[in-house]
This record gives C-alpha cells, sequence and structure tokens, in this order.
C-alpha cells in the first residue's frame, strides 16, 4: 500500500518535531492545562464570591458618611470629624424587563413588565445592574483643619475613597 502524496515522510515529521520540541511541549502543557479539572469548590447557584445570594447589597449615603468620619477621624491631628456628602445622582438598580411588542388596530404596543423569580423565600426582582451613586462634593469638618498637613492627608483620603476631585472636597476647622 503506498503512502498518499500529501502525507509527509516519517523522516521529516522527527526532523519538525526535533527541531520545535521545546515550542511543542509548552503547547501541550497549555492544552493539559485548559483540560484539568477545577477541582476547587464553587458557590453555589445564586451565590457570588461576596457571599449575597439573590440580594442586591444595600446602600446608603449617611452610613457611608459616618464610616468615613470613622476613618477620618483616625488621622493624626484631625480630632472628631464630621462628614456631609452632596449627591449628584442617586443610586440605581436596573431590573431585568419582558418586553412585547403587539399589534393591535393599526396601532403598536409596547408592554413591559418585570422579571420576578419565586423562591422559597417569597418572590424578588430580579436585578441586572447596580450603579452606585456619583458624589458631588463633600464636607469635612475637624477641630485639625485648619492645619495644612491635615487638611491636605483629609483631602486625599476623601478623594480616593469616594472619587472626587480635591476641587470639590472642602475641610473646615470646627469645634
Amino acid at each position: 500500500m503506498r503512502r498518499p502524496e500529501w502525507l509527509p515522510a516519517p523522516e521529516k515529521l522527527l526532523a519538525f518535531a526535533g527541531r520545535y520540541k521545546y515550542v511543542l511541549l509548552v503547547a501541550a502543557a497549555g492544552l493539559v492545562l485548559l483540560l484539568w479539572p477545577g477541582g476547587g469548590e464553587r458557590a453555589p447557584a445564586g451565590e457570588d464570591s461576596q457571599g449575597l445570594s439573590g440580594q442586591e447589597e444595600d446602600f446608603s449615603v449617611e452610613a457611608l458618611e459616618e464610616r468615613l468620619a470613622d476613618a477620618l477621624s483616625r488621622v493624626d491631628g484631625a480630632g472628631e470629624v464630621s462628614v456631609l456628602l452632596t449627591v449628584e445622582r442617586g443610586m440605581e438598580r436596573v431590573l431585568a424587563a419582558d418586553r412585547r411588542e403587539e399589534q393591535s388596530e393599526g396601532e403598536r404596543v409596547l408592554e413591559e413588565s418585570t422579571v420576578i423569580l419565586s423562591t422559597d423565600s417569597g418572590e424578588e426582582a430580579v436585578l441586572v445592574t447596580q450603579r452606585y451613586p456619583t458624589f458631588q462634593g463633600a464636607l469635612v469638618i475637624c477641630p485639625g483643619g485648619e492645619d495644612p498637613a491635615v487638611r491636605l492627608a483629609l483631602t486625599q483620603a476623601v478623594a480616593a475613597l469616594t472619587g472626587l476631585g480635591s476641587d470639590r472636597i472642602t475641610v473646615c476647622k470646627g469645634s
């Protein structure tokens, strides 16, 4: 039986393998790693990596102000800190919606209804995305607010935690 012409000779295959043995070895190792089973335990369905099970994370500007005030009070020389944040755009939750378009008597009617899941604990809407508020400005009041070093440290900390520019953060001396 003759070998087809398009099939290379075994000597050519061995020469090719010898020349590119490291490339072939790395490709084989990559293929093995791709096919290797995950091994670790996965989170149950409906539970993300942070342990939230189908519930959206609650957000409160007042709670954030308290957490900021507590953290900023620990800055050396600041003293007791009070923080006020103004919000440009509030918390936004986008729910999954089922859209239907119907034709009736020559008119197009668009119906939209929120997608609801039935769970053991009741019914809940399907959350597609959650957008956190955009802050407009921040006011920080503290006894050490007149010291330039404390003022700079507080401004940088608030900017890092809220995404505000330093031009939108005011630090004042308070009692």
